[in-house]
């Protein structure tokens, strides 16, 4: 199977062969552990890389309920779903962004950001509608006591945590990405600033059992991203439809404030109301002041970070704007006129003074002011 036109082929084990046959290189991988699937002696082995872990069962009015929690074990179920993003990324790269970038002839630097921004929309628009619709089944978008109310919340569902393992897995994804991709060593820091954030926020989110809070959070979060990259992805493609970045500058500082009002009062004023006040680590109760603190401290630094950036780029856009279309422009300096002293020997002839011989007098030069 591969997943990229050869131009050309390396020597086996080369740094050029890696980064051109990674994504069947992943694949073949994926294929060895779905046929321990097939063994007896390995299967045990297998599902413990494709199935989340750490079930037990409850019972409902509605019979026997399949929950979760986390393990030590789930690290080896993110590893497996971290090759499968590896390979959609190489799919939606060469069927997806690779042809629309070659229909659009964009320069080496715009192609870069276009391939980033389309990977992105694809993966914000899917989680955003994943945690959407996790919200509207679970119940928490109607009842918002729900986010802090039987705290802790060690016990998820199928759907809650197999998001929060994809999720995990795609931020993690990225990071050999920066590699495959060849990422220019200028854009690497950006790059790893906003990796690390989701992935430290995600990770607190699923240890301290506060997923319900974190569902709602990055369902915002990815709704706004989503704005931001199909506003470069169009504008990539006609660079009239710049519009759309002024839609989500709205929806940027609108969803920052959502973020933290809904911070302060989930995890400042609600959890420290519930019942259940202490640490526990057995229980995976984390509901003490230093650690709600911490909490809100690691989402608002975040978002003031980000308002900070935002405006920094905004002024930058704007005097890049007052440069090239000035408000007032400098009117052009006029030349004083001056009369020229008529020739009392000369006639005049269509408008002009002619001397007696037909030639004309010559111009006197005027210097500018």
């Amino acid at each position: 199977m591969a997943f990229r036109r050869r131009s050309k082929s390396y020597p086996f084990f080369s740094q050029e062969f890696l980064i051109q046959n990674h994504a069947d290189i992943v694949f073949c991988l994926v294929v060895l552990i779905l046929i321990g699937l097939m063994f007896e002696a390995t299967a045990k082995t297998a599902f413990l890389f494709i199935l989340p872990q750490y079930n037990t069962t409850a019972f409902s009015p509605d019979g026997e309920v399949s929950f979760y929690y986390y393990g030590w074990r789930d690290c080896v179920t993110i590893f497996f779903y971290v090759l499968i993003v590896i390979i959609l990324h190489a799919v939606v790269q060469e069927y997806v962004l690779d042809k629309a970038s070659r229909r659009l002839h964009l320069s080496k630097s715009k192609n870069t950001k276009f391939n980033e921004s389309g990977q992105l929309c694809v993966f914000h628009s899917v989680s955003a509608a994943w945690s959407l619709y996790i919200l509207v089944t679970e119940g928490y978008i109607l009842h918002l006591s729900s986010l802090w109310e039987n705290y802790p919340h060690v016990h998820l569902r199928f759907q809650v945590k197999f998001f929060y393992l994809f999720q995990l897995a795609y931020w993690f994804h990225t990071l050999p990405e920066l590699y495959f991709q060849k990422v220019r060593k200028e854009e690497i820091p950006r790059q790893l600033t906003y990796i690390s954030l989701y992935l430290l926020h995600i990770t607190v989110a699923y240890l301290l059992n506060l997923t319900r809070v974190g569902l709602v959070l990055l369902f915002l979060q990815y709704l706004s991203e989503m704005g931001f990259h199909i506003s470069r992805l169009f504008y990539f493609i006609d660079e009239s439809h710049h519009k759309l970045f002024d839609m989500w500058a709205l929806s940027f500082v609108f969803t920052r404030m959502v973020i933290l009002t809904l911070t302060v009062l989930v995890v400042g004023f609600g959890l420290a109301r519930v019942d259940s006040q202490g640490f526990d680590w057995e229980a995976g109760n984390f509901n003490i002041s230093p650690i709600r603190l911490a909490v809100l401290l690691i989402v608002c630094l975040t978002q003031a970070w980000l308002l900070w950036r935002f405006i920094r780029f905004q002024l930058r856009r704007w005097r890049e704007y007052r440069r090239e279309h000035p408000a007032h422009k400098r009117p052009a300096a006029k030349l004083p006129l001056r009369t020229l002293k008529r020739d009392t020997g000369g006639h005049h002839e269509n408008g002009m003074i002619k001397a007696e011989n037909g030639a004309s007098p010559r111009t006197k030069k005027i210097k500018a002011p």
